[in-house]
């Protein structure tokens, strides 16, 4: 599936385009399929350029956006903060959050130790 990019004051060349399919194509190693993909790139009057990003994954959205001087460098830090979001929920079911599954087989095995 293809990436929709979308520019704002600013005409998406080639080279922008194959930078973010390439940056789209590394999260794809987490094995979670990204369901449809979109990127908008604008200019800022304040000469910065801003990049938003988002994906839909099975049970969720992942969403950034970054502002930085150099276009390529936004691009990047929208992909390293997709990257975190993505890992977050490859991990989810594997985290142990708020679950003590585990704390009452401690206490039952104390208490057959002192029997």
């Amino acid at each position: 599936m293809t990436v929709n990019i979308t520019g704002k004051n600013l005409d998406i060349t080639p080279a922008i385009r194959e930078r973010i399919e390439f940056k789209f194509k590394k999260l794809e190693k987490y094995q979670v399929p990204l369901i449809s993909k979109h990127a908008v790139i604008s200019t800022e009057p304040n000469r910065q350029f801003k990049v938003e990003a988002s994906a839909a994954i099975p049970g969720g959205q992942l969403v950034a956006s970054a502002e930085h001087d150099d276009m390529y460098g936004a691009i990047t830090e929208v992909y390293q903060k997709l990257e975190r979001q993505l890992k977050k929920q490859t991990h989810k079911p594997a985290a142990r959050r708020a679950s003590h599954s585990s704390k009452p087989e401690v206490e039952e095995q104390e208490e057959q130790a002192e029997a």
